[in-house]
């Protein structure tokens, strides 16, 4: 695979061990251990976290997460609990991001992605899953559902950056780029606030909240981020033959929810469903109805 871009932590020992140091804390206010997962991939190094994963018989969901988080973030104050109960879950580290897997990355607009999730998905020896990403993770989501459909149940979108391009409005700008350009905890709070939630309806515990603002921080500050941001697929959309559900906040800013709908609706033909949140932001997928509604959703298959 040709690789487009390479990020890293800019002083990966010191850092890897802040980072695992955080995922020590998360664990502990979840009162869980994960599984760790390392495999080999056409991107180097790949990182998964496991949940049941030795539950053989059990049904597969294999998460991708978005653009500068980790996959961790799904399960914050337990939100996978409604999926854990009956499924064995696969938390994919896309390379690329701040995580523990390698930077490398191909070119966004290609196929790469698709075949790098279809590899990771052969190196865990999943023949079939439900597969869910959010924004980022909704971009890896389809492409893998290009590459390999048969590997593919159902796919999730939760306000995926693939349906429609990032918004330039000066609304969405400004909080995205205040804590890019000064990432102090209190800027990197307002983002949060602003852009990902949504209060009351859409938020977090303190205890929570001061995790999430942690690892941005760190994010922000350790991370050179090389990566290639989602894009707008469009005529690329209509390759995709897996069944589709699509989550939407009607809060996001990034990628505005009306949008989303409209071209999920023109370009993809096996869109099974859209369901939209009132009042909910960009991160849908630490929101626990969404984990609800997925939930629901995977009976209909088993």
């Amino acid at each position: 695979m040709n690789i487009k871009a390479t990020s890293f932590f800019k002083n990966p020992t010191e850092d890897k061990a802040y980072f695992n140091n955080w995922v020590s804390k998360l664990e502990q206010l979840n009162k869980k251990k994960y599984s760790r997962i390392e495999i080999e991939t056409s991107l180097g190094k790949t990182h998964v976290w496991g949940l049941n994963t030795d539950k053989k018989d059990a049904e597969t969901l294999v998460i991708f997460p978005g653009a500068r988080t980790t996959s961790l973030f799904w399960d914050f104050n337990n939100g996978l609990k409604p999926l854990e109960e009956k499924f064995r879950i696969f938390m994919v580290e896309t390379n690329g991001l701040p995580n523990l897997s390698d930077g490398n990355t191909p070119d966004i607009k290609s196929l790469g992605f698709g075949e790098w999730a279809s590899e990771v998905l052969s190196k865990l020896n999943i023949s079939k899953a439900f597969i869910a990403g959010a924004s980022f993770g909704g971009l890896i989501c389809m492409k893998l559902s290009i590459v390999a459909p048969e590997k593919v149940k159902a796919a999730f979108l939760l306000n995926p950056g693939c349906l429609q391009p990032f918004s330039m409005s000066f609304k969405n700008l400004y909080y995205n780029l205040l804590p890019i350009i000064s990432p102090k905890k209190k800027n990197v709070r307002t983002f949060l606030e602003k852009a990902i939630f949504c209060s009351p309806t859409h938020t977090i515990s303190e205890q929570w909240m001061d995790m999430i603002t942690e690892y941005e921080v760190f994010a922000l500050t350790r991370y050179k981020d090389n990566t290639q941001k989602p894009y707008y697929m469009g005529e690329e959309l209509k390759k995709v033959k897996t069944d589709i559900y699509l989550l939407e906040g009607d809060n996001d800013i990034l990628f505005p929810f009306q949008t989303s709908i409209e071209n999920a609706k023109k370009h993809i033909g096996t869109l099974k469903e859209v369901k939209v949140f009132e009042n909910v932001g960009h991160g849908i997928e630490i929101y626990p109805k969404a984990m609800e509604f997925i939930a629901e959703k995977c009976k209909k298959y088993l």
